[in-house]
């Protein structure tokens, strides 16, 4: 009993240390995206450093602190309406990273960049800066900001989540529109699709699989040959045809995106007159795939 005890222990603190290191070096690759290619380039990427990017450059204010205390009235909102003191303890420690690092980063990062090329810049700052916000939501955290106004739209006023965070972020590029051109602007868009794109590859994984629905008189061969050659698992669900009133199984299957063209080649063999469905799916999880887990492990 004593053992199970320290184990669960023992467990528990590494998933912690791996959940805020995540938190930590996704606000320091946060921050290199900004001083590397969104600050010299003066492209916004929404939220709250956005608004400090387009302060600094009239005022000089330090960005660190601007995005810090920017972010402190959306904490406590935050706090008290998404996720309570674990929101606050891991949206706290992404928020002071992330600020800690855009100005420490100024000792070692060149002032103007690495290019003046305004789609690099974009290209390279968004996909940079999506990979930081994906660490992040691999440690279960948030960078506020944009994050938490996302939220608090979605989960009380209804809002769609992809449509609250557009509306977000678009105001703050909007700004950046009106303080400086209507072209970085644009570009500012190119940044946060980018950086949306490449935060969900980074927090739920690059693979790509496939669902598939067969229905074939031959379902029995079918069968078989997919648990044997592909040696993927299927599950026969009852179906009924809506006009001919015939019950005939379904089988449904998930297969990685390399073995499309097996499976459509074997089910031709067996069968020319079947009836296939492929979709995509996002990720698989259990016997065959990635192990289940709790989300960031």
């Amino acid at each position: 009993m004593i053992t199970n005890m320290k184990k669960l222990k023992f467990e528990f603190s590494w998933q912690l240390f791996q959940d805020y290191l995540f938190l930590i070096l996704g606000a320091l690759v946060q921050a290199i995206a900004m001083r590397l290619f969104l600050i010299p380039a003066l492209l916004v990427s929404g939220g709250i450093s956005g608004a400090a990017q387009i302060i600094h450059y009239f005022t000089g204010w330090s960005i660190g602190l601007m995005v810090f205390l920017g972010n402190l009235p959306l904490f406590l909102i935050g706090w008290r309406y998404l996720g309570g003191m674990k929101f606050a303890v891991r949206t706290g420690v992404a928020i002071v990273a992330f600020s800690f690092f855009t100005e420490f980063l100024i000792l070692f990062l060149p002032e103007d960049g690495i290019t003046h090329d305004l789609v690099l810049n974009s290209l390279y700052g968004g996909l940079v800066f999506g990979v930081g916000l994906g660490l992040v939501y691999r440690g279960k955290g948030t960078s506020g900001g944009s994050d938490i106004l996302g939220l608090i739209l979605c989960r009380r006023l209804g809002f769609p989540m992809t449509q609250a965070y557009l509306v977000t972020d678009a105001v703050v590029v909007l700004a950046g529109g009106l303080a400086w051109n209507w072209e970085l602007a644009l570009y500012g868009m190119v940044v946060i699709y980018v950086s949306g794109i490449s935060a969900e590859l980074i927090s739920e994984g690059i693979e790509i699989y496939r669902s598939v629905m067969i229905v074939s008189e031959c379902y029995e061969k079918i069968t078989v040959r997919i648990m044997k050659e592909l040696e993927r698992g299927v599950t026969i669900l009852p179906g009924t045809g809506a006009y001919t009133q015939y019950s005939r199984p379904v089988l449904y299957c998930v297969i990685s995106r390399s073995e499309v063209n097996r499976l459509k080649a074997l089910v031709h063999e067996e069968d020319q007159r079947a009836f296939m469905v492929i979709g995509q799916a996002s990720e698989a999880l259990g016997e065959g795939f990635k192990p289940l887990r709790k989300p960031g492990d």
